[in-house]
């Protein structure tokens, strides 16, 4: 119980520091390559499968019932999810003439669903938490076939795109481990033992995702600044612009303060693990895109960090300028 109690405590440690984490993973597998060496192929995928299984676990049968509770909600932001940051990635290829790699990259990380760790952040930044999972969820859901799709048709004219690989691999390492951990929810979800084994799931998540991290600056990061700094000023403005189109869109359909910012945060959030991991396997003849992927996981858990920050700022302000009234 003891060795329980102390696996728990370290999971909410590592889950309130994700953003240094995963810097820091980053950082030592840049310094010392063969610290991180073992993530690749079969064990990469195995990996990222254990951060969705996670997801999965979380699940309750309330939050499938927000799908359905909220079906408009859902669907303006799988809409979002699925239009503004594919098209924000193509027109900043087409804008900034992004080599193929970076191209690659930029656009699966555009097309992939929800970051996993978007719902803490949304905690984080006071948002909507049922409307963030709901959000997720849907847009997990739909990736094996949306994800594909969207690559073939915006990025199939200038790289080989496996859309049908593509589909195989989400089914794989989202899909059935989602469904593991809905399923171990919903017939052990009341067990105290089943519940404890949970707390400690965001934790193995953080250390997961920055295992992907590790292995693709292992291999990719004699290559880091092969791109100079198009290669992070590309994800910075497509994080960026994710963010601030996302807040646009709840703006533009009335939803409320804490609906406009978890909208924001799913989208301009992507989940660069899987992308990372896609890239690597669908993508090997060009490198970068795999390197992409890695320096928007990295870049994404930071400014996610940074904005749920920013959210607070704001709400204290406001709270203090009320309170002098």
């Amino acid at each position: 119980m003891k060795i329980m109690k102390f696996l728990q405590a370290f999971s909410r440690i590592l889950t309130a520091y994700t953003s240094p984490v995963i810097v820091g993973i980053a950082a030592l597998a840049f310094i010392y390559p063969p610290l991180f060496c073992w993530v690749k192929g079969d064990l990469q995928t195995v990996i990222l499968g254990i951060i969705m299984l996670s997801m999965g676990m979380t699940l309750t049968g309330e939050d499938f019932k927000i799908l359905a509770k909220r079906p408009l909600d859902i669907f303006i932001g799988a809409v979002a999810q699925y239009t503004l940051m594919p098209l924000l990635a193509f027109a900043m290829v087409k804008i900034i003439k992004l080599e193929p790699g970076i191209a690659a990259g930029l656009l699966l990380v555009g097309c992939c669903p929800g970051g996993v760790s978007s719902n803490i952040i949304t905690f984080l930044s006071r948002g909507d938490v049922a409307f963030s999972v709901g959000m997720t969820t849907a847009s997990t859901l739909l990736a094996p076939v949306m994800t594909p799709f969207l690559m073939y048709h915006l990025a199939g004219n200038s790289i080989d795109v496996d859309a049908v690989g593509m589909f195989k691999s989400i089914l794989i390492v989202t899909i059935i481990p989602v469904a593991i951990g809905a399923a171990g929810n919903f017939f052990c979800g009341k067990k105290a033992a089943y519940q404890e084994v949970c707390k400690v799931m965001p934790g193995i998540s953080v250390i997961a995702f920055a295992c992907i991290v590790g292995g693709v600056i292992t291999f990719q990061g004699k290559h880091f600044f092969d791109s100079g700094l198009l290669i992070f000023a590309a994800i910075f403005m497509h994080n960026l612009l994710g963010y601030i189109t996302g807040y646009g869109v709840g703006w533009l359909t009335k939803m409320s303060k804490a609906q406009r910012r978890t909208i924001s945060i799913e989208v301009g959030m992507q989940n660069a693990g899987l992308a990372t991991n896609l890239a690597t396997k669908h993508f090997a003849a060009e490198p970068n895109a795999a390197l992409a992927s890695a320096v928007s996981c990295v870049w994404h858990s930071i400014s996610g960090t940074l904005l749920a920050g920013f959210f607070r700022i704001i709400d204290n302000y406001q709270e203090r300028k009320t309170a002098a009234k």
